[in-house]
């Protein structure tokens, strides 16, 4: 890297690629192997460590960390990789780590997603859509959250976790296991609250949808039926509810059990 002495300029590394209309902020560092794609705006004291890659139209506020090694003690200095979709926004002090070599090598991150302030995203994790971390939210290396998910302020999920889609967790819940789709989870121990059924609403799905889901809900948590016994009757209700198989899908992929 090089600047001039004294320079408040960025630092930007000479195999770092740089898109169209690009704002840099002073002081920030751009490293080895970045590319920034068209229209994102990097604030001041910025730092993207390296092999990290941005899409179009992402804001990162100053003193975020984006793309540094990641703090694993497995890893051992391998090259790995942050890619990052359109159109994120990534708030004060927010960190964002690259994947280790165990986990893939790499740390996925969508589009369309709000990282509040000090808000952390760990190795190797795969973050989709549409996603809200509020402040100080963290997640865990290996930690998978589907679209539209949201985690309410000073949350953590566990390592190896799933979060499924339009599932909110609230606020100072440390989830310890799969959430699946739909489900409200809050307290401690986290616990199984019922459906985001707001969420849902803003998001357009009808009335008739909504009640589905949470009839799929009671048959999942609240009729006394095993975890088998459940999806089979769930699935059931596919055909005339489609919305409902996001839900089983989820957990069906569950390899560390759901929250209850």
């Amino acid at each position: 890297m090089s600047a001039n002495a004294g320079s408040n300029d960025p630092i930007i590394h000479p195999t770092a690629t740089i898109g169209s209309n690009v704002e840099i902020g002073p002081w920030s560092i751009i490293g080895p192997e970045v590319v920034i794609g068209d229209d994102c705006k990097i604030g001041s004291h910025v730092v993207i460590r390296s092999h990290t890659k941005l899409g179009k139209g992402n804001q990162i506020f100053q003193f975020s960390s984006v793309g540094e090694d990641p703090s694993d003690l497995k890893y051992k200095g391998e090259a790995s990789l942050l890619e990052i979709g359109d159109n994120n926004t990534i708030r004060e002090g927010a960190t964002i780590h690259r994947g280790t070599e165990v986990g893939g090598g790499i740390t996925r991150i969508g589009s369309d997603n709000l990282f509040m302030p000090y808000t952390h995203v760990a190795h190797d994790c795969i973050i989709g859509n549409h996603i809200i971390f509020s402040n100080n939210a963290a997640v865990s290396g290996h930690v998978e959250v589907d679209d539209w998910a949201i985690l309410a302020g000073f949350s953590g999920v566990y390592q190896f976790l799933k979060i499924g889609a339009h599932s909110f967790i609230g606020g100072l819940t440390h989830v310890n296991m799969d959430v699946p789709a739909y489900v409200i989870v809050n307290g401690t121990p986290p616990t199984a609250r019922g459906v985001n059924s707001t969420g849902l609403e803003r998001r357009g799905f009808s009335k008739e949808a909504i009640r589905a889901i949470r009839q799929a809900y009671k048959v999942l948590y609240r009729d006394g039926k095993t975890t088998d016994q459940a999806l089979s009757e769930m699935q059931q209700m596919v055909e005339e509810h489609p919305e409902i198989q996001l839900m089983v899908d989820s957990v069906r992929v569950s390899t560390k059990g759901i929250t209850r």
